[in-house]
């Protein structure tokens, strides 16, 4: 029997576009052409049904298109265009791997090495969940299951086994970290300015860590009042509204696509409401900021601002890039245990047949090879024949399989070297 080799994985496929080489906006583009509204299962079960993939997994975020799949056709421009229904500029742009490459590169997005965000582990998640719509549609067979599943296998090692996920490197999350150094309250009075993407996620924080009196103040209440929903003691105001508001605040935060700052001092005293500066903290994430210089240089209060959060993001991102190679090392490993796998499959693919060849081996010198000679045994003889033909045959099935498994994870002996011209006439 031959014994299966690398270029046995040369039919899995991978053609992805990505951050690297193009913009988030072209990749939303491209998803929603392929997507094509509810119209994903019918488009990616017409390619298997019209023969130019044997298995296909889907996958994409807001800064990838990934295609995973095996086909033995050639992959070329000709192929592409009609695999997927994207402009000429996005096909010339979509990256193409095959064998061990695509399999390397699947295993480097599970475990967030080719992230736009490295370490973050959301993308498995997303994997996965593409993965099971996949299976569930009847898309993935028994190759792409177990590229998959060593996929987060893989993943998870990374995570288990470097440091690539610590150090946070979201602003808002960092901003959270700093905010909790100074041990505020869960009663603390929360006032938000701006109910932007950034402040929905400060919110998801605050819930999370407890915070109870949260206001939100937004050009449109309606928005406010959609983020500020969940909290016990929440409350919406309109930004007209703010140079009104009496009630003090502990923290302050304010994030307004304002082209000027929002928080001039004339305002910021107006929110004191007659209490000292000195115990508030004010968290600006806003670009440009959104707390006046001059309103920092007439009080006196913890100020946290974007800009140094940005520094330590950076920094933390530095950290965390510094563990790619610890990763890949493990990468590399994961792709030697899926070799080994593959083929150790591959055999018991071939071998399925086996049990069955051997009964019939068996059926046939039972009732024809040695049939008289069988009727002439006493009905004694003829049970213990029959057992030992079944210990045998049960036997016989393993021994196949068992010496294929071996050859293939016994490890290769070295090549014979070769002896100098003295040592051979010795």
């Amino acid at each position: 029997m031959t014994v299966p080799t690398p270029s046995m994985l040369q039919h899995f496929h991978i053609l992805t576009l990505t951050h690297r080489n193009a913009k988030l906006k072209e990749i939303g583009e491209l998803v929603t052409a392929f997507e094509g509204g509810d119209g994903l299962h019918e488009r990616l079960a017409q390619l298997r049904d019209r023969g130019m993939v044997n298995e296909i997994f889907y996958s994409s975020t807001c800064n990838r298109i990934l295609l995973l799949f095996t086909t033995d056709q050639k992959v070329d421009d000709v192929f592409k265009s009609s695999l997927l229904p994207f402009p000429a500029a996005g096909l010339t742009r979509l990256k193409h791997l095959s064998g061990l490459r695509a399999i390397r590169h699947l295993y480097e997005v599970a475990g967030s090495i080719d992230s736009l965000v490295v370490g973050e582990r959301q993308i498995l998640g997303q994997l996965r969940e593409s993965q099971e719509r996949c299976w569930k549609w009847g898309l993935i067979g028994d190759d792409l299951r177990i590229i998959c599943n060593q996929a987060v296998l893989a993943a998870k090692d990374i995570y288990a086994n470097t440091r690539i996920g610590e150090k946070s490197v979201s602003v808002v999350s960092l901003s959270m970290q700093q905010l909790q150094r100074y041990a505020p309250s869960r009663k603390a009075r929360i006032l938000l300015v701006g109910a932007g993407q950034t402040n929905l996620l400060v919110t998801k924080f605050l819930r999370k860590q407890g915070y109870a009196n949260v206001t939100i103040a937004n050009r449109t209440v309606k928005r406010a009042e959609q983020l500020v929903s969940g909290f016990e003691n929440g409350r919406a105001l309109s930004l007209g509204e703010l140079s009104d508001y009496r009630d003090g605040f502990d923290v302050l935060f304010v994030c307004t696509a304002a082209a000027h700052a929002t928080i001039t001092p004339e305002l910021f005293g107006s929110l004191l409401a007659g209490e000292s500066p000195k115990d508030k903290i004010v968290v600006d994430l806003g670009v440009p900021a959104d707390v006046a210089e001059s309103t920092i240089a007439r009080y006196e209060f913890t100020y946290i601002a974007i800009e140094h959060l940005r520094a330590l993001a950076e920094e933390n991102m530095d950290f965390r890039r510094r563990e790619v190679d610890l990763a890949h090392e493990i990468i590399e490993r994961h792709l030697v245990e899926t070799e080994t796998l593959y083929q150790t499959r591959l055999i018991e693919r071939a071998m399925v047949e086996v049990p069955g060849q051997i009964k019939a081996i068996r059926h046939n010198a039972v009732n024809k090879v040695f049939r008289k000679e069988l009727e002439d045994l006493d009905p004694q003889a003829r049970e213990l024949m029959d057992r030992m033909l079944q210990y045998m045959e049960k036997r016989c099935i393993g021994i196949p399989m068992q010496a294929a498994r071996e050859a293939v994870l016994s490890p290769r002996p070295a090549a014979p070297q070769r002896k100098s011209t003295a040592e051979a006439i010795s």
